[in-house]
């Protein structure tokens, strides 16, 4: 008993590891293609969200950038338009009726008719002469503001006009008494705003902004965004508005992605907003490119060594990216940034977004992946062990029974008890093994009376035998080897192609992949993403998966064209039966596959010999006809054609294959080549039994072709206009539409 338990158990262990290791392999290579998919996907994804929420934040916090040069164009055009009316008026008693010049040399609003909530102030520097152009400038400027100044305050801090010669009018409700608290040699001509809308800084008059600075009195920070006005080539105005940025810096740092930051930076590397930028007491806005020089009582300060060397590598990238880029890896950091530009102030809006956040969903994925294809493979292998158990042991007591009856000993005993397949294979092979015992038995005591006749009797049994088969069914024969054949050769060709590319395959790859990433699984991503080698594992899987996948896909179309092979053999052999006069089922086809099938069949010795295919082949719907005989007359002609080529040079071997339906009741196909052609005189013999040009043929393939044409009501006709012409063959079958 334990002699045969053996065995059994060894053969169970061993399928299982096999299958157990296999599936493993399998599982191991899903998991690996599906981090690496979900890996792909997320990082197109996030470059996709990044660069779409970029645009889409640019487009809101520009807004208010937009609308304040919206609003200067408006100021410039009223200003314009209230100097030209202005130009004949007396300034003087009306001047003098807002505006007084004081002890201390400045000119500045009376106070008993000023109302800074709805009038704009004056700051006229000691010094200045007024003249009465200049008087009418002021006046107009006043008159503008005290206009459209109430309407631009519901968005903007203040709306303000500075005079070249140094007047300064300001509408700022907040600081109604700003030009009154001005020291009399105060002067706005040489902030950073006025300087740039001065002709040599700015020769295309366009709107400009200034840097950030922290307004002394609030403690916020501003922008201010200036335009100047010219007349007669001459600079007259200066437009502004002052922009806090509070709410923006904000935003700006709180409304992120998840995972992500934002941050804002000038093109000249001055910074308006970082999470990690203390502001402090600072005074100055923090400059990425002059920051060691900084110090930290006037400047704002980025939290470590790392995050500033981090900041100026994002900068860097952002200032050298390529025109149209708004997505950026930064590899030796491990980050993703994205760009958009501020239209307005031209700031940069960057959304930096580390690739731990991006990789660690498909980090996860993989995790739950793999302990589910353990799972799977334990539950796997458990349910193959029972099923081996369950099937080893009647197979081995079956192949143990066999050996015996093979040796002579009839006197097995089998376990006839299942209710299976098994089971009753081991009562059909008791009752055969009785069976054979019995007839065995029979056999040696007949043998014994008839040695001596039954020699003779069998000899002459068998020439007789022989010779009716030869002379019954020669004919049966004949036809079934001449088509079978040509069907055989294709199902040889299709075979070693299929042979040839199994053994192409080179899997010794994967197990060097494999080492490779266990060799570097404690820092898997910065392997794939960063080591010379591991940058190659993810093209060398995405290619290995497509030559699998080609490779599969061919050999499956291989086999599937030896499946139609075969099946077409076997219709071959049952289209003999014929001759007994029984009815062959039509059936729904297309000739067009019909004709591809066919041309398949034959595509090995078409390609060896180099000819070419031509196909017109009209858009029939589906016919009722034998499919079989059909294809049976299609490949012999081809066949035949491609004999016929044989004369003809490579360059100019040709076979064409045409289907058309040529009346409302009949269809027509044509097999055509430029071969050796066809003699008139044979034209009359092709279709004969046994008729041949050529000396390896046999004669029976057109001849079984044109009676096929004929049992299916159609005819086989042939065309040449002589030797070295070609020749057609042509095809008439009648036309039913399939229902």
């Amino acid at each position: 008993m334990k002699h045969s338990r053996s065995p059994r158990s060894s053969l169970a262990r061993a399928t299982l590891l096999k299958l157990g290791s296999r599936i493993a392999v399998v599982i191991a290579l899903a998991i690996l293609g599906s981090y690496l998919h979900i890996l792909s996907t997320l990082r197109h994804q996030s470059r996709l969200q990044l660069a779409e929420y970029v645009s889409e934040r640019s487009h809101g916090e520009q807004a208010l950038f937009v609308l304040a040069e919206d609003n200067h164009v408006v100021v410039k055009k009223a200003l314009e338009k209230r100097l030209l009316a202005s130009r004949q008026e007396d300034p003087g008693a009306r001047f003098d009726s807002l505006f007084v010049r004081l002890p201390d040399g400045t000119v500045r609003n009376r106070l008993e008719h000023f109302d800074g909530t709805s009038m704009p102030c004056l700051f006229v520097p000691r010094g200045v002469p007024l003249d009465d152009e200049l008087r009418r400038r002021i006046l107009a400027a006043h008159d503008v503001l005290a206009q459209l100044g109430p309407a631009f305050h519901t968005r903007f801090t203040d709306t303000f006009i500075t005079l070249p010669e140094g007047a300064h009018l300001s509408y700022w409700p907040e600081r109604s008494t700003y030009c009154q608290d001005a020291r009399p040699t105060d002067s706005l001509l040489t902030q950073e705003f006025f300087p740039l809308t001065h002709p040599e800084n700015n020769p295309q008059r366009r709107t400009v902004w200034s840097g950030i600075y922290l307004e002394p009195i609030s403690r916020t920070w501003m922008t201010t965004v200036s335009t100047p006005l010219d007349r007669e080539g001459r600079h007259v105005a200066t437009i502004g508005h002052d922009v806090i940025l509070e709410e923006l810096i904000a935003r700006t740092l709180s409304e992120n992605l998840p995972g992500a930051y934002n941050m804002l930076v000038r093109d000249d590397g001055q910074v308006i907003a970082h999470p990690a930028m203390k502001m402090g007491q600072a005074r100055d806005p923090y400059n990425i490119l002059s920051a060691p020089a900084q110090p930290e009582a006037s400047g704002p300060v980025i939290g470590s060594k790392q995050e500033e060397a981090l900041l100026r590598d994002i900068f860097e990238q952002v200032r050298n990216r390529p025109p149209g880029t708004h997505v950026q890896e930064l590899p030796e950091h491990g980050h993703y940034i994205a760009t958009a530009r501020l239209q307005g102030p031209g700031w940069n809006f960057i959304t930096v977004l580390p690739e731990s956040v991006v990789s660690q969903p498909a980090f996860l994925a993989a995790r739950y992946t793999l302990a589910l294809g353990v799972l799977v493979l334990l539950l796997e292998m458990g349910i193959m062990y029972w099923v081996l158990k369950m099937f080893t042991r009647p197979l081995l007591s079956l192949a143990e029974a066999s050996r015996r009856v093979a040796t002579g000993d009839f006197s097995v005993e089998l376990d006839t008890s299942r209710q299976d397949e098994l089971g009753q294979t081991a009562s059909a092979f008791q009752h055969m093994a009785r069976e054979v015992q019995r007839r065995e038995e029979e056999l040696r005591r007949a043998n014994e009376g008839l040695e001596q006749r039954g020699r003779e009797l069998k000899e002459v049994h068998q020439q007789l035998v022989l010779a009716a088969r030869q002379a019954g069914m020669a004919e049966v024969a004949t036809n079934v080897l001449h088509n079978v054949g040509n069907v055989l050769n294709s199902v040889y060709t299709s075979a070693q192609l299929a042979r040839e590319r199994m053994q192409g395959l080179r899997l010794e790859h994967l197990n060097r992949l494999a080492d490779m990433l266990d060799a570097n699984h404690a820092d898997l991503a910065r392997f794939l993403t960063q080591d010379e080698q591991g940058r190659h594992v993810r093209p060398f899987l995405r290619k290995l998966g497509e030559n699998l996948m080609e490779e599969r896909q061919g050999i499956l179309s291989l086999l599937d064209d030896v499946g139609r092979y075969t099946e077409h053999i076997d219709d071959i052999v049952k289209l003999q039966q014929s001759y007994a006069r029984l009815p062959r089922l039509r059936e729904p086809l297309r000739l067009s596959e019909l004709v591809e099938d066919a041309l398949r069949i034959n595509a090995a010795r078409l390609g060896g010999q180099q000819v070419k295919v031509e196909r017109q082949l009209a858009p029939l719907p589906p016919v009722l006809a034998d499919k079989h005989k059909v294809l049976m007359i299609l490949i012999n002609l081809i066949s035949n054609a491609r004999h016929a080529l044989d004369a003809a040079s490579v360059e100019e071997r040709r076979l064409t294959v045409k289907v058309d339906q040529v009346a409302p009741d009949r269809i027509r196909i044509e097999v055509s080549d430029n071969g050796i052609g066809i003699a008139p005189e044979l034209l009359t013999r092709i279709f004969q039994y046994g008729f041949t040009t050529r000396t390896e043929g046999h004669g029976f393939g057109l001849h079984s072709c044109a009676l096929a044409a004929q049992e299916m009501g159609g005819s086989l006709m042939a065309h040449s206009e002589g030797p070295g012409r070609g020749a057609t063959f042509t095809l008439e079958l009648p036309y039913e539409p399939a229902p």
